[in-house]
């Protein structure tokens, strides 16, 4: 989560500048989603692990669930996947699994810890 307390971060011009404020608005298109289970949302619960923007506007997205045997394995996935369709100048989205490294309430941000009576 590195991203600033406002949650926008000024953009450099020019291509790269473009993908990073895609990345952003794709940050708060996944944002939306939340874990059926935990109140907060999937962002902030630490269970995305990359957003990238090509260019080209491809989005690569590696997330991870909060357990293998997590009863939405195979709905999340796929509800993430069509947010980012959703936002406008996405070309593609690939969303991957990963298990490795495995999630931990670690990896929550201090807003999701919060409000989940972590601190």
């Amino acid at each position: 989560m590195d991203d600033n307390a406002t949650g926008i971060e000024a953009a450099p011009a020019g291509p790269a500048g473009e993908a990073e404020t895609l990345r952003q608005t794709v940050i708060e298109a996944v944002s939306s989603v939340y874990d059926p289970e935990i109140p907060v949302n999937i962002y902030e619960l630490g269970l995305i692990y990359d957003v990238s923007v090509s260019e080209t506007r491809e989005v690569e997205i590696l997330m991870t669930l909060t357990s293998p045997m997590c009863p939405v394995a195979e709905s999340l996935p796929i509800e993430v996947e069509s947010r980012v369709r959703g936002v406008d100048d996405v070309h593609d989205v690939h969303v991957e699994l990963t298990w490795d490294p495995p999630w931990t309430p670690e990896m929550m941000s201090e807003a999701a810890k919060l409000e989940l009576g972590f601190m």
